[in-house]
């Protein structure tokens, strides 16, 4: 038995510690957003954060998570929406949505530092992750636009 908290609920889940936590996620607590596509680390689409901090599920032993807090997308606004959900949503910036729960953890991790990043801020954070689609230009517009509003509200420049 490993012991979680996961989106803020403490489960207990029967797999063995060397499962992949994206599997343990999708398949044993039935959080589908948490995608499983290289395998490898190299897309992003797994991206959940442990403790804070953004990790690849898809390699990540769910014993190496026991007892810490792990945030899918389904648990980053808590009852609502987070705000890069909510930005994202009113910018339509996704396509086919496959790189987009990985995307959203990195940007709500950077978001949740600093609601005000700059551009470049941005553009350096969501580099790891690999969107073929092509909506990665409306994510940043997006993710821009979030981010000179709340500098606006803060009285940054």
């Amino acid at each position: 038995m490993v012991s979680l908290i996961v989106n803020g609920a403490r489960r207990e889940i029967d797999a063995p510690t060397d499962e992949p936590l994206a599997y343990v996620l999708r398949n044993r607590l039935g959080l589908p957003g948490t995608k499983v596509a290289c395998g490898l680390e190299q897309c992003g689409a797994c991206l959940v954060t442990v403790d804070g901090e953004c990790r690849y599920a898809c390699t990540l032993p769910v014993g190496e998570c026991a007892d810490r807090s792990v945030t899918t997308v389904e648990g980053l606004g808590g009852d609502g929406l987070h705000p890069v959900q909510r930005a994202l949503l009113d910018f339509n910036a996704a396509q086919c949505g496959y790189c987009l729960s990985g995307i959203l953890v990195r940007a709500a991790a950077l978001f949740d530092a600093d609601p005000a990043p700059s551009p470049a801020q941005i553009r350096e954070a969501l580099a790891p992750q690999l969107c073929r689609c092509g909506a990665q230009p409306r994510v940043l517009r997006a993710l821009e636009t979030l981010a000179r509003d709340a500098a606006s509200q803060e009285g940054r420049p």
